[in-house]
């Protein structure tokens, strides 16, 4: 195919390659895996119980982030599933000699934070994780997606993975967008103007001078919700930015070899003339600081809008999802968002717990106090990123403030460890999905980025930074 003009994620799969018949799923070789306590247990057992072993272990890495608390470290977990999923996984990578970041672990965290901090993540790799997010790679010029547990199981076993080729779909950010426009709000205002269905199928590309002005962090955002437009992946061309972010992490390549990598990333661009099965365009001139206020991301307005009546949509099917939405969130159609109390603020999750996006809340809550009433969570990525946020005193920051400082993990995220929300508890998120019960049962979650969430704890409703003022 050297002959055909691909685009980026084409040219990311076809190097991959392994296998390919007609009529069948490309087998694909895997160049990184990442294991978490989740999903992987079963597919241990799978290798146990077929006496396999693990192919390739250098090439995969483990750490515990979904079930660990983020408080009292240095006690049981409280948990019994949670503690029994952690144990599985420290004996699972014993037996089988796959690395591990354990909980106390300088390294450890979350496992799309960890993962580009280490440089471990490359242009026009293939990383493949039992969790959806793991599109967030896909920042770095990477094929990045999320597997079932029998697909952990394959690629553990043969560090391949067949998959059917994916459509690819184009969208370009053109235009600058305001100075408090975050890519968590690029991100939120594309889905809510495409749908939460827009990318199903498909590999997007993120393109245009918006996109390219965002930084790696930035740029992760943007890839972690591709999965909230039902995306199978996004992608990032690499650029100076990539490289820059890259060059002496621990597990990027090094001298001789990297000057040899430099000079194959460069070439990890969409070639001229190559045809995307869709195009969508979004002028980032016009987006505001996004809000959700329904139980999916797509039902997101400007921060200076009012909650939508049901009725207003077109189709029978969205103004049915708004009813239903609505009442579980109890809100009342035309309710202007910054009227909208909050009980709850977290600030963390893969979507918005890295360094960047630890200074840009700091920033808003520094000589400020968190509303009376308002419990205000921070939890970092990873244990790297904690301890960099400690060196510059961001930890005293939100301390003095009156936010909790926790130990790294998913955290309030979703309710799968002690951080949840109680029932009918109203939480201002920069996680990345606001489903009925996402953090607890009964829990209402309304997604925003770092510096919205840092703001609506201060003023105890919705507001950005400027409201402060």
């Amino acid at each position: 195919m050297n002959s055909v003009a691909l685009t980026l994620s084409q040219k990311v799969w076809e190097r991959h390659v392994v296998r390919r018949a007609e009529g069948e799923p490309d087998l694909l070789y895997v160049d990184l895996h990442l294991v978490h306590e989740v999903t992987s247990p079963q597919a241990f057992d799978g290798l146990r119980l077929a006496g396999r072993r693990v192919r390739r272990p250098e090439l995969t890495l483990a750490t515990m982030d979904h079930n660990v608390p983020t408080t009292d470290l240095d006690r049981p977990t409280a948990d019994p599933v949670s503690a029994r999923q952690m144990e599985a996984l420290a004996r699972n990578c014993e037996e089988f000699g796959v690395p591990l970041f354990p909980i106390g672990s300088p390294e450890q965290g979350i496992v799309h934070v960890i993962g580009p901090q280490l440089g471990l993540t490359q242009p026009g790799m293939l990383v493949v994780c039992g969790d959806s997010h793991t599109s967030t790679h896909g920042a770095f010029g990477a094929l990045a997606f999320g597997i079932g547990t029998s697909e952990v199981e394959h690629v553990l076993a043969t560090q391949t993975l067949p998959v059917a080729s994916p459509r690819t779909m184009a969208i370009t950010v053109t235009g600058t967008p305001p100075a408090d426009v975050s890519a968590k709000d690029l991100i939120l205002g594309i889905i809510a103007r495409l749908g939460v269905s827009a990318g199903v199928g498909r590999v997007v590309e993120y393109r245009g001078e918006a996109i390219r002005a965002l930084s790696m962090e930035g740029r992760m955002t943007v890839c972690n919700m591709s999965i909230e437009l039902g995306a199978r992946a996004g992608t990032i061309a690499p650029d100076d930015t990539t490289f820059a972010y890259l060059e002496g992490r621990p597990r990027a390549p090094k001298g001789a070899a990297w000057e040899r990598a430099l000079e194959a990333w460069r070439g990890l661009v969409t070639d001229d003339g190559a045809a995307f099965d869709h195009d969508a365009t979004v002028d980032a001139s016009g987006l505001m600081p996004y809000v959700t206020w329904g139980t999916n991301p797509g039902q997101a307005v400007p921060i200076d809008g009012r909650v939508p009546e049901p009725e207003a949509f077109a189709e029978e099917r969205d103004r049915e999802a708004a009813r239903r939405a609505l009442a579980y969130q109890e809100l009342r159609p035309g309710t202007a968002i910054r009227d909208i109390p909050v009980d709850a603020v977290f600030i963390g999750s893969c979507t918005n717990a890295r360094l960047e996006d630890l200074r840009v809340a700091a920033s808003v809550v520094r000589g400020r106090r968190v509303r009376p009433g308002i419990r205000a969570l921070v939890v970092p990525g990873s244990a790297r990123v904690k301890a960099e946020a400690e060196r510059e005193g961001l930890d005293r920051v939100f301390s003095a403030a009156g936010f909790e400082w926790r130990d790294p993990g998913c955290s309030m995220c979703l309710g799968m460890n002690p951080d949840v929300l109680a029932p009918g508890q109203r939480c201002a998120s920069t996680s990345n999905r606001n489903f009925e019960g996402r953090q607890g049962p009964g829990g209402r979650t309304h997604l925003v980025s770092p510096a919205v969430a840092a703001a609506t704890a201060v003023l105890g409703h919705f507001g950005t930074p400027k409201d402060l003022d």
